[in-house]
């Protein structure tokens, strides 16, 4: 299958092109093109995404990247008919006027693309970007007639690690079941049991912060810009705890009983540490950083780590932005060598650890197998973005 997959959950904008096969046997990916426009710089005054803001930017950049999408991947090919894109496209699209004044450039000068299916996040994330990319594909499905295949954004994560960001087609990777998955992102904190294919439940989840967002509010407390977790990572990367005053910060949870996790309080005992300091040098921000990345560290690793026992995993999946970070890499590696050696580690490419239209590719390939794509008129207009979307 070629599946064009569009994903637009946060202010990341992205299109990707992939080539799939093997089924749940032996998957195996090429991607033909995969682009996202990152919004960072836009957000990155206010501290944080702003949804209206999101929305609006998705409008504007889906339709060039879809457009050069196409063209990397061999598929974009012009017509000479230049017809008139179909009436019901300005029905769907009348909520993004940016979004259909591009498309009714660009749609009537090309050819419906050789692709099987439009793969598209419609949950979780911010509902008004979330509706920007669900109306693409919408419009995209209703003048190519081409089917649609909606994907759960954390799906996509739990499954990103399957796919190569390089074009070329290795080796194909296996999941053995059953399978924990930690997913790790700005919004989500989850343990997840996977049983088998698109089996999922959820064992353990956040009950306040994400850990993506508990990085950023650390990083404004001290003094650091948005996004906060690259740049946390950064400076307590470069402390040597030698040289620290003895600054620690509780492991939230760690010890309970269930899978559950809480950062709400330790980024409240980073703001007391602030405070208590005052002026905070360079030394200590980075002593700050470091103590604080290795709390939350020492609780997802711990909280996995009991999972994998109590389900016996054979397969550990970790996904979403924060399975970028190093130190987190390195201890779930860790963790697997010398506890779980039988266990099979699976960590996507750090470029496949933020958001990306590739994983909803992945994603949208298996969902395709399991159950026939959306293809009906009605059955298009009944899809919707869904903010709360869970995992099951």
């Amino acid at each position: 299958m070629i599946i064009l997959s569009i994903e637009t959950s946060c202010d990341d904008t992205a299109i990707a092109i992939i080539e799939a096969k093997g089924g749940f046997k032996k998957p195996s990916f090429k991607v033909l093109s995969s682009l996202t426009h990152s919004q960072i710089e836009l957000h990155a005054k206010w501290q944080g995404v702003v949804p209206s803001l999101a929305k609006r930017e998705h409008s504007i950049n889906l339709t060039p990247l879809l457009e050069t999408s196409l063209q990397k991947a061999g598929l974009l090919k012009e017509t000479k008919s230049k017809a008139p894109i179909p009436e019901e496209l300005k029905t769907i699209l009348e909520r993004e006027p940016e979004l259909l004044e591009n498309l009714e450039i660009l749609l009537p000068k090309i050819k419906t693309p050789k692709i099987d299916a439009i793969a598209v996040t419609y949950g979780p994330g911010l509902e008004p970007a979330l509706w920007v990319g669900v109306s693409l594909a919408k419009a995209l499905s209703i003048c190519w007639k081409k089917p649609i295949i909606p994907v759960n954004h954390m799906e996509g994560h739990a499954l990103s690690s399957l796919l190569e960001s390089k074009s070329k087609v290795k080796s194909y990777k296996v999941i053995k079941f059953p399978a924990i998955a930690l997913l790790v992102s700005g919004g989500h904190t989850e343990l997840v049991l996977m049983k088998d294919w698109l089996k999922y439940k959820i064992i353990g989840s956040t009950r306040d912060d994400a850990s993506g967002e508990a990085f950023d509010k650390v990083a404004r407390i001290i003094g650091l810009t948005y996004p906060g977790g690259p740049q946390i990572s950064k400076l307590a990367e470069s402390f040597d705890p030698k040289n620290g005053t003895g600054i620690k910060f509780p492991r939230p949870m760690i010890n309970s009983d269930d899978f559950d996790f809480s950062f709400s309080g330790l980024k409240t005992a980073v703001l007391y540490k602030a405070k208590e300091l005052g002026q905070l040098t360079e030394e200590l921000k980075k002593e700050i950083a470091y103590e604080f990345e290795q709390a939350v560290v020492d609780t997802l690793v711990s909280k996995t780590k009991k999972a994998l026992i109590k389900f016996k995993a054979k397969s550990l999946i970790l996904g979403g932005g924060v399975s970028a970070n190093k130190k987190l890499r390195i201890s779930t590696t860790e963790i697997v060598q010398k506890y779980f050696p039988e266990t099979e580690l699976l960590i996507p490419e750090i470029s496949l650890s933020a958001d990306n239209a590739g994983m909803i590719g992945v994603a949208g390939y298996f969902r395709s197998i399991k159950k026939k794509p959306v293809f009906s008129l009605s059955a298009i207009k009944k899809i919707k973005a869904e903010g709360n979307l869970l995992l099951k």
